[in-house]
């Protein structure tokens, strides 16, 4: 045998030892099976609010377990990507109950669009309902097609309510200020539009946008210092992580990193400076899910940095972020898809599955190893 051949039989052999992955650096424990789970958020009493894809918004204790069911939600489109999307806390929560939803809302026709509703949540010592609902934003206009409702919401550090918008799979409104799909859109607590807006003095939609060119937008965060940051699912590759800027154009579909589904070539964002680039983004994608920055105590060496849920990579992706930048960390394979990522009030980290291992969706809570 001549020493090639020899090598290569060596390296096959030891190839499996090389290929083991390191052990996970926390612990999991699943602590509820629920049915297609979208997004999540903890109560200031430790409970937590789950909302499911097929429209029910449940109550489970600090320990994961069901508490009871929350009556007056929204009928939902569901189907598709479609369903009920987010849930968060007003901040003045612990004095006014009020909360908001997010969500597919039927339109005439085969038509939908996302929709965000809030209203004051009342509790009891098991379930719930929602008061006085009222829907403060839509999607103008709805559309056909059942995908990239988007519809994450988060508030700013100054009381201002940020959404993302999808583009619907439509790919041009990104671009188009007579419509509020493919942008991030940014209103006060109670639905206005702030007179500070970039593109306030042109009224109608275009008032409600702080920024655009955006496709699938499936996460938006702040960290400590303010800034908004936006996780953002591309087509066939670069999904992006994005620092978002006041009245910027970040590009899509006129540019991204990855290319059309059909196999056509996408000119990619350093063709084309005017528009704002990602600061991170991946080839082979991620499939962004959620998105959290980390601010807790439990695992300190991760205070600030952002973790992204992975749908196809079924994965969780921390990003580490200094300032303005942003730089891949770390990947885990969690064997299952993840589509939400919450912080506990103890500094565990959550997740949400979005099916897989037998389930439709399973609550997880992550410790130190």
């Amino acid at each position: 045998m001549s020493a090639r051949p020899f090598a290569l039989t060596l390296a096959m052999l030891l190839a499996p030892a090389v290929a083991q992955a390191a052990p996970l650096p926390f612990k999991v424990e699943v602590k509820a099976d629920l049915a297609e789970p979208w997004a999540m958020t903890f109560l200031p009493d430790g409970r937590m609010l789950v909302t499911e894809k097929a429209g029910e918004l449940l109550v489970l204790d600090g320990n994961g377990k069901l508490a009871g069911k929350i009556a007056g939600v929204p009928k939902v489109a569901y189907g598709g990507q479609g369903g009920l999307g987010d849930v968060i806390l007003h901040p003045g929560f612990a004095k006014n109950g009020i909360i908001y939803l997010s969500y597919a809302e039927a339109g005439s026709g085969d038509t939908a669009g996302t929709a965000v509703a809030r209203a004051r949540l009342m509790l009891g010592k098991a379930g719930g309902s929602l008061q006085g609902l009222k829907v403060i934003w839509r999607q103008s206009p709805k559309v056909s097609g059942r995908g990239h409702y988007a519809g994450r919401m988060a508030f700013a550090p100054d009381g201002h309510l940020f959404i993302s918008s999808g583009e619907r799979q439509k790919f041009t409104p990104a671009q188009d200020m007579a419509q509020n799909l493919g942008k991030v859109i940014r209103l006060t607590d109670a639905g206005a539009v702030p007179a500070d807006n970039p593109f306030a003095k042109q009224g109608g939609v275009a008032a409600q946008i702080w920024s655009f060119g955006h496709r699938n937008p499936l996460g938006i965060a702040f960290d400590a210092d303010g800034r908004l940051w936006e996780q953002e699912m591309g087509p066939q590759g670069g999904d992006e992580v994005n620092l978002i800027l006041k009245g910027r154009n970040y590009g899509w579909p006129i540019v991204s990193n990855g290319s059309h589904y059909d196999g056509r070539d996408i000119p990619d964002h350093p063709t084309r400076p005017e528009f704002e680039a990602p600061k991170v983004w991946w080839n082979p994608v991620i499939s962004p899910g959620g998105l959290m920055i980390y601010s807790g105590a439990m695992f300190p060496a991760w205070k600030g940095s952002a973790f992204i849920g992975g749908l196809s990579s079924q994965s969780l992706v921390r990003v580490a972020l200094k300032g303005d930048s942003a730089a891949k960390a770390d990947q885990w394979d969690m064997g299952a898809r993840i589509r939400e990522v919450e912080q506990g009030p103890d500094g565990a980290i959550w997740l949400l599955e979005d099916g897989g291992r037998g389930s439709s969706g399973r609550l997880l809570r992550l410790t130190p190893s």
